[in-house]
């Protein structure tokens, strides 16, 4: 009875009890299915899609389109679903997470849905973690959507737009996350509408869910440009950190991985510098400098973080141990770790355009995931994403395992045991896995292991290349694998001949992970599909998690009641542990959480940006886009000279006669007696916009009506295009600098999305102006030609450098803040709002 009212009031197995009932259905129509011809099978995918132009839903569809695709994967691969993994596609069908253990087949889950709602013929996006597993997973299973007459594609870096259209036209497009994200950002910098490659963003199926949507959340997609600027102050930084004292100079917070200056520390770096006051706004670019410096000496660690080779520093992923070849720390901290390391410091680059894979993702109208691992981070996922994480249950019973962490007082101690058990185990042939976090400690085992000569294998990033080859090995008789974090590697550990017997697959790990599901992960790798198996954590008291936040009086009471080689197992040091986990993914999930909430005021106004973008694209006639841009100039002047509480006599008409006749139309238009006849300033709005139109449609008349759509079309996208790449460079540096504003007592974020506000609409006024002079003043050439503002741009994810030279960074935007309703600066003796908040450049 308690066990039926406890089931009642878990959502899981709420959630499941309804997937159950749609399974059983389609589970009814598997011998009905399994007696059609292949003809007849095939023939499905367009009765389906009759069906649906005739009314019927995709719901409604889901239980015999299920029963299709089951058939035509039994009849193609030789795989029928399991009962399990139709429960798992309803449930991205639903746009939710199905958490399947490793080794359970969310790949062929995944055709389920993907069918299904390609029959609509919008489209389906299958997004995995790397270009292996998309080519993979395109000729592995685009097989049965083929069957179907389903047509397939694959999306990879490298391919022509002609060549990525046909993958995005096809039914279902597999391909990685970057990719389609920097498709998105490339798509809105165009020139012509037949250059988009991208449809509609209709339903995307996320392979790997946590490890792209959370691992990666805090790293945007780029598209850089080259700055200009001088890569001096790095060196100068550099020097200058390697004469200061941790301690006297600086303090380090471990738990939040900061790095601040003492007043030691300023005073040494004022007088290293020749700087008066490294926090006059003045220096804001030195006092960046000097703390990416620091940063990169204090807490960026060579062979954890880091490598160096002969691609210069390359990032370690701290999720999979991988190399990130390619990605480059934004924000000048790359650029520090060069000076550190004695290389050649490479020039920041410029964001032409960015956007962070939450937002990208959130773009598409519906939206799943699968993974092994995403329960301990469901508030985010639906927080963030509407998505639910729905607990699938393993197809065979679960019967590795998972024995009690062991904990000693010391690393050294630690790894001493390691290598016991390693060979214990060893001894009797059973295959040992042992995860560390790091290239360093990866190495260190190593060469433990061969000083008591076992024969072992190590995969971290620098070796990565043989990767499918040592995995492939890591489940036979007598193997001992150690491995980097295995997270996300996508390949399946298979026990040899005689392995079951001697226990499966152990697993060892020789550190708890800031996550949860990072060590969950780990242990995944033993026990697939009823696989017997074994894990268990090893750790000290000088691991970097218990370090930072276990309690103090914890590790005082350890230290005082341990001995070096004497392990420990409690019920309070196993709580210790999980509950400094559940304090540092509190801390990571508010830090990602921090990232949207600021990127969240830049897509609002990328999608603004965008979005009139494209209408001017595929506009045929631009002719009332710059008529409204040219009202709403005339309407702003006005209000500012002309405002409509003063009296007629007050007002000042000669400014906006000199605006109008610089900007509108030829001199001589209207004149000064034109405007005084007005006794409203609407009367001067009506009779400046009446003069803008009869100019406007001589031009047109005199130029041509196509050639006149042209040049507006030119002169819109170029200053777009130029305007919006600067407002994302000022926006970055308002960002960097706007955290200082929480020692004035004020909200930073309420302050950035405030100023971010103005600088926009800053933006969309300089950009009505350019436009409006260029398409009414300006000559028009015989050549008209469509320019990309910046030429050879290239992807990163994290910024990386750029072959071509860009114009100087513009210097971070200062203001002094102003109240609308305080006087104006200026001196004007108005109001700010009726002064300068108001008024447009007309130079």
């Amino acid at each position: 009875m308690f066990r039926a009212i406890r089931q009642l009031l878990d959502s899981n197995e709420r959630q499941l009890k309804k997937c159950y009932k749609i399974a059983d259905q389609i589970e009814a129509l598997e011998p009905s299915v399994a007696a059609l011809s292949d003809a007849e099978l095939r023939g499905k995918t367009e009765e389906f899609k009759h069906r649906l132009e005739k009314g019927e839903t995709l719901d409604d569809l889901l239980p015999e389109a299920y029963a299709v695709v089951r058939e035509a994967a039994k009849r193609v691969l030789g795989m029928r679903h399991f009962y399990v993994q139709l429960v798992g596609g309803i449930v991205l069908h639903n746009g939710d997470i199905a958490e399947m253990k490793t080794g359970e087949g969310k790949t062929l889950v995944a055709t389920l849905p993907a069918y299904l709602n390609a029959l609509t013929g919008k489209g389906v996006h299958v997004v995995t973690v790397n270009d292996y597993l998309a080519r993979r997973d395109r000729e592995w299973m685009g097989q049965v959507f083929e069957f179907l007459g389903m047509t397939v594609g694959l999306n990879e870096s490298g391919m022509t737009p002609e060549e990525k259209r046909a993958a995005y036209r096809a039914d279902i497009t597999f391909g990685t996350n970057n990719e389609f994200g920097f498709d998105y950002l490339r798509d809105n910098m165009v020139l012509y509408p037949e250059q988009i490659v991208q449809r509609e963003l209709h339903f995307a199926i996320v392979d790997e869910v946590d490890s792209i949507l959370i691992d990666e959340a805090r790293t945007p997609l780029i598209i850089s440009g080259q700055a200009n600027k001088a890569t001096d102050l790095y060196y100068k930084a550099d020097q200058l950190v390697r004469r200061l004292k941790p301690g006297d100079d600086y303090t380090i917070d471990e738990k939040t991985r900061t790095v601040t200056l003492t007043e030691s520390g300023v005073d040494k770096a004022e007088s290293f510098l020749g700087v008066d006051n490294l926090y006059d706004v003045r220096n804001i670019t030195v006092n960046h400098h000097v703390q990416q410096a620091l940063k990169a000496h204090v807490l960026m660690k060579r062979d954890r973080d880091y490598v160096v080779n002969e691609d210069g520093v390359v990032i370690v992923d701290e999720f999979t141990g991988r190399l990130m070849h390619g990605r480059r720390y934004s924000d000048g901290l790359h650029q520090a770790i060069e000076a550190k390391e004695g290389l050649q410091v490479q020039r920041e680059s410029m964001t032409l355009a960015t956007i962070t894979l939450q937002n990208y993702f959130r773009l598409y109208k519906k939206l799943a995931g699968m993974t092994g691992t995403a329960k301990t981070e469901e508030e985010e996922f639906r927080k963030i994403y509407g998505m639910n994480v729905v607990q699938i249950p393993t197809h065979k019973p679960m019967i590795r395992k998972d024995l009690p962490d062991v904990l000693f007082r010391t690393e050294e101690a630690k790894f001493r045991a390691v290598v016991e058990e390693v060979i214990r185990r060893h001894a009797k042939g059973q295959p040992v896995l042992v995860g560390t976090v790091s290239i360093e400690k990866s190495e260190k085992l190593s060469r433990m292991l061969k000083k008591r000569g076992i024969p072992h294998q190590v995969l971290n990033a620098k070796n990565h290349a043989k990767e499918a080859e040592i995995i492939a090995q890591a489940g036979q008789r007598g193997a001992v694998t150690i491995a980097t974090n295995m997270a996300g590697r996508g390949t399946d550990i298979v026990l040899g001949e005689g392995v079951a017997e001697l226990g499966g697959l152990h697993v060892i790990g020789t550190e708890r992970h800031e996550s949860r599901r990072i060590d969950n992960q780990l242990r995944g790798r033993s026990g697939r599909q009823g696989d017997p198996g074994s894990s268990q954590f090893f750790l000290s008291l000088e691991d970097d998690l218990m370090r930072r936040f276990a309690p103090d009086r914890f590790r005082e009471w350890m230290n005082e009641k341990m001995e070096d080689d004497m392990p420990i197992e409690s019920t309070v040091f196993s709580r210790a542990v999980e509950s400094a986990q559940k304090k540092v993914e509190g801390i990571n999930f508010d830090a990602r959480r921090w990232v949207l909430q600021y990127d969240d005021v830049l897509n609002q106004q990328r999608e603004i940006i965008y979005k009139q973008r494209r209408q001017v694209l595929f506009s045929d006639n631009l002719k009332y886009i710059v008529l409204d841009m040219a009202k709403e100039l005339i309407r702003r002047v006005v209000e500012v000279h002309a405002p409509e509480k003063d009296l007629p006599e007050e007002w000042n008409l000669e400014p906006i006669l000199d605006f109008a006749e610089a900007t509108l139309f030829p001199e001589g238009t209207v004149t000064i007696e034109d405007l005084e006849e007005c006794e409203e300033p609407k009367e001067i709005v009506d009779k400046l916009f009446k003069a803008t139109l009869h100019h406007y449609e001589m031009r047109e008349k005199e130029i041509g009506f196509d050639r006149m759509q042209e040049f507006s079309k030119v002169v819109i996208l170029r200053t777009v295009d130029r305007k919006w790449m600067d407002h994302i460079d000022a926006m970055d540096q308002l960002r960097q600098g706007i955290h200082l504003r929480a020692y004035g007592q004020t909200n930073p974020l309420r302050e950035y999305q405030f100023e971010g506000f103005e600088m926009f609409e800053q933006m969309v006024h300089e950009i009505q102006e350019e436009v409006v002079k260029y398409v009414m003043k300006a000559s028009v050439g015989e050549n008209l030609e469509r320019e990309e503002v910046a030429v050879n741009k290239r992807a990163s994810a994290g910024g990386s450098p750029h072959s071509r030279e860009e114009a100087p960074k513009r210097q971070p935007v200062r203001r002094e803040k102003v109240g609308r309703n305080q006087p104006c600066p200026c001196g004007s003796g108005k109001k700010y709002k009726h002064c300068c908040a108001r008024t447009v450049r007309t130079g």
